[in-house]
């Protein structure tokens, strides 16, 4: 269980503050049962309420710093991912991006990168549908390590750019 205070990834919501534990006191709602009242970190003023228990929507903490190093060290090693058919390829990512997983975020930024340069080197845009999901990969994926590297969001691309050069010299 999390506690009051504690970072979290409550599914497509990203990164949320864990604001309080305890039952509410709303007709309808199981009296005595405990609820997370969530605090989006990229969304002020809103709040999401859901039981401790929900096993429907993926929660888990937030990486620790060092968790986040060794993610950022490992992305050249990380392997992007290759479906050829339209509708599978929206299904994979789907999927992955509902994992919550630092990991899938990185393979369906890697994916998309090198699609966007396949295509642009034959005159043609990303799809619209790879568009939405780089930006929903980056967004979740830029916005915890943000908070965990304690930078704003638009400074984690260059901060990853410049770390994995300075390893290649290495």
């Amino acid at each position: 269980m999390f506690q009051k205070g504690d970072y979290i990834v409550y599914g497509s919501s990203g990164v949320c503050e864990v604001e309080e534990i305890g039952p509410m006191d709303i007709t309808g709602i199981t009296k005595g049962k405990l609820y997370y009242t969530l605090s989006p970190f990229y969304s002020n003023g809103s709040r999401i309420y859901t039981p401790v228990d929900n096993d429907k929507i993926v929660m888990r903490s937030i990486l620790s710093k060092e968790e986040a190093m060794e993610l950022i060290e490992q992305i050249p090693e990380i392997e992007p991912l290759w479906v050829n058919d339209e509708k599978k390829r929206e299904e994979l990512y789907q999927q992955r991006i509902k994992t919550c997983s630092a990991v899938e975020w990185v393979k369906i930024i890697k994916t998309l990168f090198l699609r966007r340069k396949s295509r642009l080197d034959n005159g043609k845009q990303l799809a619209s549908v790879d568009e939405r999901y780089l930006k929903i990969a980056e967004d979740s994926l830029y916005g915890e390590l943000a908070i965990v590297l304690g930078m704003k969001k638009e400074e984690v691309e260059p901060f990853i750019y410049d770390h994995i050069n300075e390893l290649a010299l290495v």
